[in-house]
């Protein structure tokens, strides 16, 4: 355990590199106590002159405070609710890299974890092509009986759990104490917060979870045409190295060259988009940082994405929420997606769901007069977040990460064809998803569901009577004639009695079974 001393001296050193680079310039501290106003006034005398901008001067300021501060930002550019939307815009620009750890410290990590010599491993072992606050990733290759196969190595830094560890323990010390204090803190839940981060820094602490995502993700689109992700290398893989096939691709950052393919762009575009609604809606599990440098366009042209150490996963009730929610903007059904708000208990039932539908069709109606181009349906969902805020609703935070990447993913679908139809390229997945689970074809599937958990049900039944029959009999025989008898006088007599009783247990099974032949009939 961790003194409160040792936080307050890491806080102390982080509020000082803040201070430094003019951060707090970007607080409006009109709603924060008083004592914080005046710690913001005085933090404002330690800044340094500087021409930045707000986001520049935050970037910089989180990068020099090392790898615990840069996940913190990467993870609050996705909670607007938290920071506000601006510094959210801001902070998702933040860039993830660091200079690379030495080339022999990544070779000791490497034996140390999969308990034999680099040599053995693998046939050539390369030096660091790309490095994160995290790990860094080499190029290697092994030897297979097919031949010789190129391969990615990802390693944790050195050290990195231990520090992430105690800076995520100063986040919750920071939280809790904002939590005593502001009223403000205690409504955006930031203790939660903090626990939802130490999460997300936990799966990517451990390589195997990223490998398990992407083998998970694999199994989902093993049928999809135009999208697939690298094959991970189990016996290459352990808590901190992740071995995976090489991508021998061109990278969606570099427009030029996939010119130079003769790649329809347009078409790659809307692939995109098409594969984030698809894993989004259709397998409830998806890719949550797809920027254009973890995306790449193999030989077949098919997409391949790489980096799974941040997912997303949504419940069917959540996938229904969204596919519901966007078909409702598309065919300008606002009364449905009002109606969607309040059946997933997003919304109080206390709440007028005609005025919400008034306020819904305030953001549908001006999309459906633009041309296709203009339209955005990231902006869309950010306006019905705070639209929803007005009517009490809480903030979801995988609803927030999902709408973060949509912008992400969105700005990869534009970057390729600065034309790109969203509705009509989302419109087919969004369909096919709400006819298979909302049609005939899944009303059936939910019924035969039903029927299977009342033949559960009915299956107990005769131990749940039985049992019942057995207290019964337990207090009967315990209080009998007014006199509280002896527990094992008790239990003698309740297993002649359970003898006696067998029979009626057969008849009840014999009852539950006529029960459920009637019920299908």
């Amino acid at each position: 355990m961790i003194p409160p001393f040792s936080h307050l001296i890491r806080l102390a050193r982080a509020g000082f590199v803040l201070a430094r680079e003019g951060v707090f310039a970007l607080v409006d501290p009109e709603p924060l106590p008083a004592a914080a106003q005046i710690g913001i006034k005085l933090a404002r005398l330690l800044e340094r002159p500087t021409s930045a901008s707000g986001a520049a001067r935050l970037s910089t300021a989180l990068g020099k405070l090392g790898p615990s501060y840069v996940k913190l930002g990467q993870f609050l550019a996705t909670r607007p609710d938290v920071v506000g939307q601006a510094i959210a815009t801001d902070l998702e620009k933040l860039q993830d890299k660091m200079p690379p750890f030495p080339h022999d410290q990544a070779e000791a990590a490497i034996e140390r974890a999969l308990g034999r010599p680099v040599h053995t491993m693998f046939a050539t072992f390369g030096p660091p092509l790309a490095a994160a606050s995290v790990a860094q990733v080499h190029r290697a290759e092994i030897d297979t009986p097919d031949g010789r196969r190129s391969v990615a190595v990802k390693v944790l830094r050195p050290g990195i759990e231990k520090d992430l560890r105690a800076d995520i323990q100063a986040f919750f010390f920071a939280a809790r104490l904002a939590e005593k204090f502001s009223a403000e803190a205690r409504r955006l839940r930031l203790e939660q917060v903090v626990a939802t981060l130490a999460r997300s820094v936990t799966v990517e602490m451990d390589l195997r979870l990223e490998a398990a995502a992407a083998s998970e993700m694999a199994d989902n689109i093993k049928d999809d045409p135009d999208f697939r992700v690298p094959q991970v290398e189990w016996d290459l893989t352990a808590h901190n190295v992740l071995t995976t096939e090489w991508i021998d691709g061109t990278p969606l950052s570099d427009r030029a060259a996939l010119e130079r393919r003769g790649l329809d762009l347009p078409k790659l575009g809307r692939t995109v988009i098409q594969s984030f609604l698809r894993h989004a809606v259709r397998d409830g599990f998806f890719h949550a940082d797809m920027h254009p440098g973890n995306l790449f366009v193999d030989e077949a042209g098919r997409l391949v994405a790489v980096d799974f150490g941040i997912m997303g996963r949504l419940t069917e009730n959540e996938r229904r929420f969204l596919a519901e929610i966007l078909y409702g903007f598309i065919s300008r059904n606002y009364r449905r997606a009002a109606e969607v708000h309040f059946e997933a208990g997003y919304v109080p039932a206390s709440q007028s769901i005609d005025e919400f539908t008034q306020a819904i069709r305030a953001i549908g109606e001006p999309i459906h007069n633009r041309s296709a181009e203009d339209i955005s349906m990231a902006k869309l969902l950010t306006l019905l977040f705070e639209v929803t805020a007005l009517f009490d609703m809480k903030t979801r935070p995988e609803l927030l990460l999902l709408q973060k990447t949509m912008v992400v993913v969105e700005g990869v679908g534009r970057m390729l064809d600065p034309k790109l139809d969203m509705w009509t390229t989302a419109e087919p997945v969004v369909r096919a998803w709400l006819e298979r689970h909302l049609g005939p074809a899944g009303r059936v599937e939910g019924a035969v569901e039903g029927v299977g958990e009342v033949g559960r049900f009915l299956g107990a039944m005769p131990t749940l009577l039985s049992r019942a029959a057995r207290l019964s009999a337990q207090i009967d025989v315990a209080t009998r004639d007014g006199i509280l008898l002896a527990p094992e006088t008790v239990a003698g007599i309740c297993e002649a009695e359970a003898r006696r009783n067998r029979g009626t247990t057969v008849a009840l099974w014999v009852i539950a079974v006529l029960l459920l032949l009637n019920l299908w009939r």
